[in-house]
């Protein structure tokens, strides 16, 4: 009846890549990042341990990303690898598939690639909708 909430993403960030700042490379970090600017490059997290990437409103990333915990409110180009916690919020736009074990679309979410849960055995589903009001 009740069900386990998955982890929630980590409040702490370690490091932030600010408004103006531009990056062409690939990212590896550990622990919390917030990007406020943008990236050219993929952005990985260390894989052993918990991460959590928080991606803003004014944020960019065009490449792939592999973290535990992902918040997004900005864009990304490329194919994302969420381990465990996926929140896709209303002004997010996402161009690229999107691999998660846990999701949460907040209404006004973009993703154009296919969501693929991440289980015992795949399954995919095809989309390139927006987020729409719940019937009411």
């Amino acid at each position: 009846m009740f069900r386990k909430q998955p982890n929630k993403p980590q409040s702490r960030i370690d490091s932030l890549i600010g408004a103006g700042t531009k990056i062409e490379g690939n990212v590896s970090f550990a622990g919390g990042l917030r990007v406020d600017g943008e990236i050219t490059g993929n952005v990985t997290a260390v894989a052993a341990q918990a991460s959590t990437l928080v991606v803003s409103e004014q944020a960019r990333i065009d490449g792939e990303i592999h973290v535990s915990h992902l918040v997004v409110n900005g864009a990304i180009n490329g194919p994302i690898y969420a381990t465990e916690f996926l929140e896709l919020q209303s002004k997010s736009r996402v161009h690229g598939d999107v691999h998660y074990h846990t999701l949460e679309m907040q209404l006004g979410a973009i993703v154009e690639g296919r969501l693929v849960h991440r289980s015992g055995e795949t399954k995919t589903v095809e989309l390139k909708i927006a987020a729409s009001k719940p019937a009411g």
